[in-house]
């Protein structure tokens, strides 16, 4: 099992053109299968500057976070420092005693009691109550307006702040109701933090990326480093690119486990290598054989795949920190893939089926919840080039 020879220059080609056209400054892309490793670097690290995009080149992943964070709370359950289905409350009080809006759309003063606490399970899945509602309610405004709307932004808020607040808002759903995206994810971290004793870097750090040897990816990026990290990029109203950040290294205020880390392209593959070979990295085991395959399953009932299709697309649902393939609908959805994208320009994905991992690390962000061409494109040619 690997790669036709032929058909990776086709990759090549392909991805290659992205940069070409100057739809893309730069990437990094990896492929593996069956022992069989290719990675290339493309094009320059900022726009228009002579820095080649290097393979050790740090990426801002944003929502590819949330894998990680997903399995480093499935580390504590392991060890029965958590349970999935155990209320939250005692770690997390400011999530006790929720009340629930009467309709998601009305007023934030119009509520009922909710059924029942909130859980681990409903934290992994994104169905504790609240997270990326669509359109315009009400409880969107307030999460906005309290500075705790989703998104890829550095939260300036500390923990203990940014979950008052949280705390203060009604819930937008019954828990384990709907599938809302994101907030979970941080809500996760904050609970990792709590049940471990540690902060969320720590945890992640000792219990992760030292075990996988991931020792570029981290909350900031050293000062003696920030040569390293690429910026990140918008489309402007012309499509021209424009350049959203600064590189800074300092820590930030709140470690989101929704989307704050850095990393390279070998540190996040060692990462899915490890998901793919069912928990173990050479003489590390991260996680069990039956943690991983429960990370990796989909939890969603077909009404919350429905109600979310609009960010998970119409043949996926939704796992633990991840979406799974659930039906193939083209050459790149293997039921039981599993994966995730980054609004900043990251996708990456795992497939047990063909002992397949694909990474795409780039500047460009994301401009909507659609994935955009170079990610649909990027998977197609991965699987186009398997040589059987």
């Amino acid at each position: 099992m690997g790669f036709a020879k032929q058909r990776l220059a086709r990759l090549h080609e392909v991805m290659n053109g992205y940069v070409v056209r100057g739809e893309l400054p730069g990437a990094v892309a990896a492929v593996s299968r069956g022992g069989e490793t290719h990675i290339e670097a493309f094009g320059t690290q900022a726009v228009g500057g002579t820095e080649p995009m290097r393979r050790d080149t740090i990426f801002r992943i944003a929502s590819n976070t949330k894998p990680i964070t997903a399995a480093a709370a499935l580390i504590l359950v392991e060890e029965c420092v958590l349970r999935l289905d155990d209320p939250v409350d005692e770690l997390l009080p400011e999530l006790a005693d929720r009340r629930v809006l009467a309709r998601p759309d009305g007023p934030l003063d119009e509520t009922v009691p909710a059924n029942r606490p909130i859980t681990l399970r409903d934290l992994l899945t994104f169905r504790f109550g609240l997270g990326v509602v669509l359109g315009d309610p009400p409880i969107f405004r307030a999460l906005l307006e309290a500075g705790l709307a989703p998104g890829v932004d550095v939260v300036d808020l500390s923990i203990d702040e940014w979950m008052r607040r949280l705390g203060e808002l009604p819930l937008a759903y019954q828990p384990g109701e709907q599938w809302l995206y994101h907030t979970g994810s941080d809500v996760l971290g904050v609970l990792i933090a709590r049940a471990s004793g540690k902060s969320l870097p720590d945890f992640l750090r000792e219990r992760i990326f030292e075990p996988l040897g991931m020792r570029d990816t981290g909350f900031h990026v050293p000062a003696d480093q920030l040569h390293r990290l690429a910026p990140s990029y918008l489309a402007g109203p012309g499509g021209e690119l424009v350049r959203r950040d600064d590189p800074v290294d300092s820590p930030p205020k709140f470690p989101v486990g929704g989307g704050g880390l850095v990393s390279t392209v070998d540190d996040y593959l060692a990462f899915y290598r490890m998901l793919l070979d069912g928990g173990r990295y050479g003489r590390e085991r991260i996680l069990s054989r039956p943690a991983v395959a429960l990370m990796c399953t989909d939890q969603l009932t077909d009404q919350q795949k429905a109600d979310a299709r609009a960010i998970l697309g119409e043949s996926a649902g939704w796992a633990f920190g991840q979406a799974v393939v659930t039906r193939r609908v083209d050459l790149s959805t293997t039921p039981g893939q599993f994966g995730w994208s980054g609004g900043l320009g990251t996708t990456a994905f795992g497939d047990p089926a063909e002992d397949l991992i694909g990474i795409l690390l780039s500047q460009r962000a994301m401009d909507s919840a659609a994935p955009p061409k170079h990610f649909s494109d990027f998977r197609t040619t991965v699987y186009q080039a398997l040589s059987d």
